[in-house]
């Protein structure tokens, strides 16, 4: 979550309106689900019809998220997004705000009634965004304001990041900065043409001249009373937003000099105490760990890889990791990774349990290994959805013990409650590493941490386990349950890259059930969607959808060996080749057929997430790799160049895709296994280590034929006299065939020197 732009400081007190009259709102009749909201237009009766029916079929003891209830629990107010399957959108079902969803019916609406939309933009785990509900939302004298005078959409970013970044983009131009919750004025035509991003409700809070209560007056008045200053603005801004999303930043091919600037910048900005960057807050992809782990492989720049492990341990041991249960909260907001805002995302948790198994293939150091095995440990036990596919986050607020909402408390301790759960002697001893005191080191409570990357200790490990029996008592953070299809492709590339590294099937195993279940029910034609939930696959995929499930079948291929997974591989490119690729190189974010917009973005910067372009632009070079095939590594060649000007001037922006510039430019190796007797203990050798520059295919005799077919080169690799044979080969010239684990381990173990 990003911090508002307005007051980042301290949490707000809620707003719940005046008292309501349930006989003083609107006319209409009453409905179980809630009567329409104050000042909303009228509904149709099918429409009215499907909201009752919302609720009527809602899971049994489901509490609706208002403070405008009936005496018997049930909801006061009703509007469109009951019918939505995001939990963000739901959150804000009964709110008396009359919400739609992005959609034609809203622009109609806008349209027929001549009024502008008030766009809200958030997502379900953000604490801010929910401060804005309480405060303004949930009160009645805005509600009803914004209902008369304007249409007001609620999106899910998580569900439509296109949406996201065209206004996004629009607020960036107007204020410089941004974040969520995010609120944007716009016309019919869905221009923008005013923005901010959260807003306190009314003149004064928190140290604001105008409040949101005055800003919708006001801007409502100048959209009625001055349409033509209106329309000058909104033009000016799309035009602003069209430069900003849509611009090309097309450049030389490059080779080796982004990764050395990039390193050279890492170094000289680190903190070289507490890891990660020399600043507060600290994110953990502000400083990309498995770059520097690869540059300092390359470059044998030790400097680069303490700073690197330093980081990882730091991480650990701070109070952004979960110190009980396993699992990265969101970010830190001071520099010593101690405080952090407590959501927890999927894709963090993806992206760092990499991380970790790669410092400790590099390190050999258990511990590090350690926090990637927890980390997936967390998601299978809590974040794992029926059919295997993978929730998408957690919230930060849960309920304190008086029964109101406030962020962290899920999560923190006091020294009586460590005895409580303990008992005297456990608790002293947790106390002691943990730094739990009273007076806590957080509103009174204690985050869990340590000093530093601990090792295996099993009385604690113990004592672990009976803290998350203790905590799981307590009430839970909301958890978003809606299934992402990008932020799936990550955590299953997880579970299959652990899983074939340390030979766990069961973890492989995990990987595949969520890859077969998304196959199967998270596609439309020839494309993933871009989420699942309640048996509905909704929403255009992205190309980060279609790039990092492409990507979590090469792992698994990797991981198993099995050709179903290439032959998936194949034909999700081939779909995103058809529909997002630019002929001339690179990739939209939409694809070709997908809603129009504003603008359709070219993705070119790796924020908390890569983008799609930065994993694509890997994933053809692995393809390349495995099939033989030169034509993935031309369209790479264009898909770097597609962004060459943005890696030339600011190669960081882009972390990620450095990745995959520095495989193609370490002339990456083909490991191919014949299976046999030995394989085990061959195919360990291949994984063992500090390799990121190979690509490792496993055949046996029973997926042989179709591996051949789908990738040539394989074919010909044989066992030689019931012994499991290695190939080593670049760009198809093949080093001498061993089966000895040693051999092989010497002929992976070169290095590509730094050119250009």
């Amino acid at each position: 979550m990003t911090a508002p732009a307005h007051d980042p400081a301290a949490p707000a007190e809620a707003r719940t309106g005046p008292a309501h009259d349930p006989t003083a709102v609107v006319p209409g009749a009453d409905s179980p689900a809630g009567v329409a909201p104050p000042g909303a237009r009228d509904r149709a009766p099918e429409l009215a019809a499907a909201i009752t029916r919302s609720w009527a079929e809602r899971a049994p003891g489901t509490v609706p998220r208002t403070h405008h209830k009936r005496p018997d629990g049930s909801p006061m107010f009703a509007n469109r997004l009951a019918l939505e399957t995001s939990p963000y959108l739901q959150q804000h079902a009964h709110n008396p705000v009359d919400w739609y969803p992005w959609g034609e019916e809203a622009f109609a609406a806008a349209k027929a009634t001549g009024r502008p939309i008030l766009l809200s933009i958030g997502y379900s785990t953000c604490h801010w965004c929910h401060v804005m509900e309480e405060e303004s939302f949930e009160d009645l004298e805005i509600a009803q304001l914004m209902n008369e005078r304007y249409i007001p959409i609620k999106v899910d970013r998580e569900e439509r990041p296109d949406v996201d970044a065209v206004y996004m983009a629009a607020v960036q131009a107007l204020t410089g900065g941004g974040g969520w919750p995010m609120t944007v004025w716009l016309d019919a035509d869905r221009r923008p043409f005013h923005g901010a991003t959260y807003i306190p409700a009314r003149d004064g809070d928190r140290g604001v001249r105008a409040g949101f209560l005055t800003m919708l007056v006001a801007i409502a008045d100048v959209h009625r009373n001055e349409p033509d200053r209106v329309d000058a603005g909104a033009t000016r801004l799309t035009e602003a937003v069209r430069e900003i999303v849509g611009s090309e930043q097309r450049g030389e091919l490059p080779q080796t000099g982004p990764l050395q600037a990039a390193a050279a910048f890492y170094v000289a900005n680190h903190d070289p105490v507490r890891g990660g960057m020399n600043r507060a807050p600290k994110f953990p992809s502000s400083l990309p760990v498995r770059f520097l782990l690869r540059h300092a492989r390359r470059s044998g720049d030790e400097a680069a890889r303490d700073i690197a492990l330093l980081t990882l341990r730091k991480m650990a041991a701070g109070g952004m990791y979960d110190q009980a249960a396993g699992g990265f909260h969101r970010y830190s907001v001071d520099a010593d990774w101690l405080v952090p805002h407590f959501e927890k995302m999927l894709y963090d948790n993806a992206l760092l349990a990499v991380a970790y198994l790669e410092g400790w293939q590099q390190t050999g150091e258990a511990r590090y290994l350690r926090i990637a095995q927890e980390v997936l440990a967390y998601v299978q036990r809590e974040m794992t959805a029926p059919g295997g596919a993978f929730f998408s986050a957690t919230d930060a607020d849960s309920l304190n013990l008086e029964g109101h909402r406030d962020e962290g408390f899920y999560f923190t301790w006091t020294p009586d409650e460590l005895v409580a759960a303990l008992g005297a002697d456990d608790a002293a001893y947790a106390a002691e590493i943990y730094g739990v005191a009273p007076g806590g080191n957080f509103e009174g409570r204690t985050i869990l941490n340590t000093s530093e990357l601990r090792e295996a200790d099993p009385r604690l490990d113990a004592i672990r386990r009976k803290l998350v029996v203790e905590r799981n008592l307590r009430p839970h953070p909301i958890r978003d349950d809606k299934v992402l299809l990008a932020w799936n492709g990550l955590m299953i590339s997880a579970f299959a890259r652990v899983g074939a590294a340390t030979g766990d099937a069961a973890g492989m195993q995990v990987a595949a059930t969520a890859a077969d279940f998304l196959w199967e029910q998270a596609r439309v034609g020839d494309r993933f969607t871009r989420t699942w939930k309640d048996g509905r696959a909704r929403h255009d995929g992205m190309l980060a959808d279609q790039a990092f499930q492409l990507a979590a079948q090469i792992d698994l291929l990797e991981a198993t060996g099995e050709a179903k997974w290439l032959a998936r591989a194949l034909a999700i490119d081939a779909a995103i080749q058809a529909h997002y690729e630019d002929p001339r190189g690179g990739w939209f974010s939409t694809p070709d057929d997908g809603e129009t917009l504003l603008a359709r973005e070219r993705p070119d910067y790796d924020g908390a997430e890569p983008t799609g372009t930065s994993v694509q632009l890997m994933n053809l070079e692995r393809l390349g790799a495995l099939t033989g095939d030169d034509s993935y590594r031309v369209r790479a060649e264009a898909g770097y160049t597609s962004v060459g000007a943005a890696l030339a001037r600011n190669p960081v922006a882009l972390s990620e895709a450095l990745l995959a510039l520095d495989f193609r430019t370490t002339r990456p190796l083909e490991v191919v296994i014949a299976a046999g007797d030995g394989e085990a203990e061959l195919v360990a050798a291949a994984r063992q280590g500090f390799r990121p520059s190979q690509v490792i295919v496993v055949v046996r005799e029973a997926e042989r034929p179709e591996l051949e077919r789908l990738a040539p080169p394989l074919a010909g690799k044989a066992a030689r006299d019931g012994q499991a044979t290695a190939y080593v080969c670049e760009h198809g010239l093949c080093q001498q065939p061993t089966s000895d684990p040693a051999v092989l381990r010497t002929q992976i173990d070169r290095l590509a020197p730094y050119e250009g």
